[in-house]
């Protein structure tokens, strides 16, 4: 894991456009402490960490990436205080009815995952609009995770799973990893390749479990709302630099990438 330092200077992405990974999950931290750090209401450090979304999907889709998944509201996220929830509900409304003509204008398809059940009706609704509306474009995926938790997602797969045997579709002695995967939330998208944490703190966070199993992390020290297009390019070329094992030695990854 790497001891990242803000960055002073855009790498050369050209550099490494080879090894652009697929797919990016980004966990969101920092709102909060980059509005006490600045004097403001916690709700200003929202809408700049919302104004940094908006930046890093242009951003992402630039550099070719299939899928960009981004932290936005955990299960968790519900013990904070009512009025801070009540904001970013209202953000998160408000974003929904003014970005996505503009993903959409720009061939990127929106999808949400996690327990919708939660929200207002009114927020369900658009969800659901927004997924239709670009379903069926074909630039980048932007996954938005949103009272999401992996424990949550894996428990959602198995119960899946337990009503098949139940109702005789399959055997207990069926259920591998093969098995369970395709009832999970993004199960027709890759595995992330790279994690990115912003905020400084080095733990997932209960995010993606399953499916960050062989993912590179990376942890930035910087606040999200600080987190540009330059930091997140940083995030690319270190992961460039990485040499993805999946179990096997160094030695073995190195024949079979034909390398001396």
């Amino acid at each position: 894991m790497a001891d990242n330092q803000p960055h002073s200077s855009a790498p050369d992405i050209d550099s490494y456009q080879g090894v652009v990974p697929r797919h990016v999950a980004i966990i969101m931290d920092g709102n909060n402490r980059w509005a006490r750090k600045h004097g403001v209401p916690g709700e200003e450090g929202h809408r700049a960490g919302e104004a940094t979304v908006q930046a890093i999907i242009r951003q992402a889709a630039q550099r070719g990436l299939e899928a960009l998944t981004l932290f936005a509201f955990s299960s968790e996220n519900w013990r904070r205080p009512q009025a801070e929830v009540d904001h970013l509900m209202a953000l998160f409304l408000k974003a929904l009815a003014g970005r996505v003509e503009e993903l959409h204008s720009h061939e990127v398809r929106i999808r949400f995952i996690g327990d919708r059940g939660a929200f207002s009706q009114g927020l369900q609704d658009g969800m659901t609009q927004a997924e239709v509306l670009t379903g069926n474009n074909t630039r980048m995926t932007v996954v938005i995770a949103v009272n999401y938790g992996g424990q949550w997602d894996i428990a959602h797969a198995a119960r899946q799973l337990a009503a098949k045997v139940a109702e005789g579709e399959m055997e207990v002695d069926q259920i591998d990893a093969g098995a369970m995967a395709p009832y999970l939330s993004m199960a027709d998208l890759p595995p992330p390749d790279l994690l990115i944490r912003t905020g400084g703190d080095q733990r997932i966070s209960n995010f993606l479990l399953w499916q960050l199993a062989y993912s590179e992390l990376f942890f930035s020290p910087l606040l999200w709302p600080d987190f540009d297009a330059d930091a997140f390019d940083a995030a690319l070329q270190d992961y460039a630099g990485r040499q993805r094992r999946f179990g096997r030695s160094g030695e073995e990854v190195a024949s079979l990438n034909g390398e001396q």
